[in-house]
């Protein structure tokens, strides 16, 4: 992680908006940006006195009609703001309110809004003096933008609304003046370009791209555990085989399952057994894990591309052409959002498989359930099986595509929408899912190749396996065993520079 983010609007990256959500990285606009920023304030200064431009001086959506006089501009932008934080439900966790504004911000650095340099500052000051806005996390439909969302932070800039504020909820114009701000004052547009663009959803979905990409190689490391714990074959991860079929991803999950399981005692010990075929939970992770990954590195690409974008409505050019488009709507996105989250849902199904047998005494020959003492005294693990597949089941309703709906609003007027939003939220939900499994079927895996002891597995997941030694207990018998879990998770999370979420 970088100390410091410079923003311009042109290259941020998912990891930049991760650490400035996550770990409170400081963002600074660059000197050009600023400059560059106030030049095309002028220029639409100019225009506005001239020609009718929509969102400028006129009503919004099917109100586009409505001239507004001159005395009522600034009021104009005040009042969208108020009027459309329309949000409802629990907050939004605010290290993605955080990925919000910075996207919003970064989106707005390319001059296509003609905001002053004042209206993005005041973004940059809310992040960098922890000023987190309050936004109910249900309200967007996806275009025309994020609307509702980006109206509570909006609302939040100019002094109303409230905040979280050295961790208690707070005014917001109390949290201003705490940090010796002042409340942004609205000029013709700034209202609207503040609330016109997709930043609800593309925040959101960069920080869930980069932790899955983070927390992939430990996917393929755990899986390649229980590959071994479960004396399956190596020979489906031949190169050979990937190159008869060349994804990029096949060919890249299948070499580190040849590093992982490098001179696995364990694999040696059956290489001449009866056995023809693994099931396919073992046997196709190449396959299943590289369609995955290739999935996620198309997801990034579009994200990355999205959080460059100018997203607004409408864009001024350099040659004074005011063009009124689509940019807010967040198809793109959406469609994307929901294809991770088909994605990571069935990544999830074939993690699930394995940790059943892990533990399924039909399946393995290890003692039932993985127990230690008495069969039946002790029931061991077998009930994390049951929250594997709970979690598994409720991602694969949570994975019906948000995108796929679509109800008008605006009398008609925004008659297409993308429902991006929920698709970012849910993505979310799915992640956490995700990486609950990924956690259990990590500590299975572990127990399962105790089991195997004294023969050692690849260097690897030997190393792998010693880490995991150190923060998970003994197992004896029967005990609470949520916080190992639990403190599996975190160790998986932090052993790549990931917080908790």
């Amino acid at each position: 992680m970088s100390d410091l983010v410079i923003i311009h609007g042109n290259d941020l990256t998912v990891e930049q908006v991760y650490s400035v959500a996550f770990h409170g990285e400081e963002v600074r606009i660059a000197e050009s940006t600023l400059d560059e920023l106030k030049k095309k304030r002028l220029f639409l200064e100019e225009m506005h006195n001239k020609d009718v431009i929509y969102g400028i001086n006129t009503g919004f959506g099917i109100l586009a009609d409505k001239r507004i006089s001159d005395d009522d501009l600034e009021k104009l932008q005040v009042n969208i703001v108020r009027s459309h934080a329309a949000g409802v439900g629990e907050p939004l966790k605010t290290e993605l309110v955080r990925a919000i504004m910075l996207v919003r911000a970064n989106s707005l650095c390319k001059g296509y809004s003609a905001v002053r340099p004042e209206v993005v500052q005041q973004l940059v000051n809310f992040l960098n003096k922890g000023i987190v806005p309050i936004v109910p996390e249900q309200g967007s439909v996806g275009a025309s933008g994020d609307l509702a969302p980006l109206a509570h932070i909006a609302l939040a800039l100019i002094g109303d609304g409230e905040v979280f504020y050295n961790g208690r909820k707070e005014k917001a114009l109390e949290a201003i003046q705490a940090e010796g701000l002042k409340p942004l004052t609205l000029k013709t547009k700034e209202g609207l370009s503040l609330l016109n663009g997709t930043a609800f959803m593309a925040g959101i979905g960069a920080c869930s791209v980069y932790i899955a990409e983070k927390m992939f190689d430990k996917a393929i490391l755990v899986a390649a555990m229980s590959v071994d714990a479960l004396m399956g074959s190596t020979s489906p991860f031949d190169p050979r085989i990937q190159e008869a079929r060349p994804h990029p991803g096949q060919k890249y999950v299948a070499k580190k399952l040849r590093e992982y399981l490098e001179g696995s005692e364990i694999r040696r010990s059956h290489l001449h057994c009866d056995k023809v075929q693994d099931a396919y939970t073992l046997r196709t992770i190449p396959q299943v894990y590289g369609a995955f990954y290739d999935t996620l590195q198309y997801v990034k690409s579009v994200i990355t591309r999205e959080i460059n974008s100018a997203t607004d409505n409408p864009l001024i050019f350099d040659n004074g052409d005011v063009i009124s488009g689509g940019n807010f709507h967040g198809e793109p996105i959406a469609l994307v959002l929901d294809f991770l989250s088909i994605a990571l849902t069935d990544m999830a199904n074939m993690m699930e498989r394995r940790v059943d047998r892990l533990v399924n005494p039909k399946l393995n020959n290890f003692p039932a359930f993985l127990t230690r003492g008495k069969e039946g005294l002790n029931s061991g693990y077998m009930i994390w099986q049951y929250t594997a597949a709970a979690l598994a089941s409720e991602n694969k309703t949570l994975a019906h595509p948000a995108s796929a709906d679509t109800i008008p609003t605006s009398g008609f007027q925004e008659d297409h929408v993308s429902m991006g939003a929920w698709g970012a939220r849910k993505l979310w939900k799915i992640l956490k899912n995700w990486s609950n499994i990924l956690a259990i079927e990590t500590v299975l895996a572990y127990r399962a190749l105790s089991f195997r002891k004294p023969k050692k597995s690849g260097k690897a997941i030997e190393g792998f396996f010693k880490e995991l030694s150190n923060i998970l207990e003994e197992h004896v018998e029967d005990r609470y065993f949520g916080k190992e879990f639990a403190d599996a998770r975190d160790f998986l999370l932090k052993s790549q520079g990931l917080k908790g979420f």
